[in-house]
C-alpha cells in the first residue's frame, strides 16, 4: 500500500498570525465552532505571484492541476543556518530532474517552528538555484522555512520571489515532516484555501510514497 505523509504544520492559536477563539460552545449553543483570523502566509502556505507584484495571478486562480504531481526530495540537512542553498546541494537530483516535476528541499528546519531562529536564521534559496528552478521548469518548489528567502532582507526577498514567479514556479513554504519521508521521489499535493483575490493562503500539503 502507498504511504501518505502529512507535511503540514498545525495552526495553533497564539503562533504568529494565527488567532482562534470560540464562537459557539456545545454546552450553551448546541454545537462547537470557532472564529479564526489567519495571516495569509501563516503556517504551511502557498504564495501567489501577486504577493510580490508579478502579474495578476491570485491564489484562487492557480490551476488546481498544477498543485499535484511527482516531486523529488532533496535531503540537505547538513546545510548551515543562514546558508544559501545552491544547485550543487541537490547532488544527483540536479541531473535526474525532469521538466514539470516539483522539488522539496529537506533541511529539517520545521523542528525550529515556534522559535525565533525559525524566522531569523533560515537557510534560503540562492538566486542561482531560483534561476535553475526556472530553467528546469520546476512546478512547485517546497521549503520548510517560512520563506524561500531572508525575511529580514526585503531586497533578497523580492528578488528571489520574483525570479520564481516570473518563471512560473509555485512557491510552497512552511512544510513540515520532510525528514519522515523515506523515498527520494513522491507524489506531492499542496492545496491552498481558495481565497478570492488572495495573495497567498494556508494549505494542506501531503506526500504519497508508492510501494516499490
Amino acid at each position: 500500500m502507498s504511504r501518505v505523509v502529512d507535511l503540514t504544520l498545525p495552526l495553533v492559536s497564539g503562533e504568529k498570525g494565527i488567532y482562534i477563539e470560540p464562537a459557539q460552545r456545545l454546552e450553551q449553543d448546541g454545537w462547537n465552532a470557532t472564529t479564526m483570523s489567519l495571516y495569509s502566509h501563516c503556517g504551511t502556505h502557498i504564495d501567489a505571484p501577486v504577493h510580490f507584484g508579478v502579474g495578476a495571478q491570485t491564489i484562487d486562480t492557480i490551476p488546481v492541476e498544477n498543485l499535484i504531481g511527482p516531486a523529488w526530495v532533496a535531503d540537505i540537512r547538513s546545510v548551515e543556518p543562514r546558508a544559501l542553498i545552491e544547485p550543487e546541494h541537490l547532488g544527483a537530483i540536479a541531473n535526474q530532474f525532469m521538466s514539470g516535476e516539483s522539488l522539496l528541499i529537506c533541511t529539517g528546519w520545521s523542528a525550529f517552528y515556534g522559535r525565533e531562529q525559525y524566522r531569523d536564521e533560515l537557510p534560503r534559496i540562492s538566486a542561482k538555484l531560483a534561476r535553475w528552478c526556472v530553467e528546469k521548469k520546476v512546478r512547485m518548489l517546497g521549503v520548510e522555512p517560512p520563506s524561500v528567502a531572508d525575511v529580514n532582507n526585503i531586497e533578497e526577498l523580492t528578488t528571489i520571489h520574483q525570479i520564481l514567479f516570473k518563471g512560473g514556479v509555485i512557491v510552497v513554504e512552511g512544510l513540515a515532516n520532510l525528514t519522515s519521508l523515506s523515498k527520494q521521489q513522491v507524489t506531492f499535493i499542496a492545496l491552498p484555501l481558495k481565497i478570492a483575490n488572495g495573495d497567498g493562503a494556508p494549505a494542506r500539503a501531503i506526500a504519497i510514497e508508492d510501494d516499490d
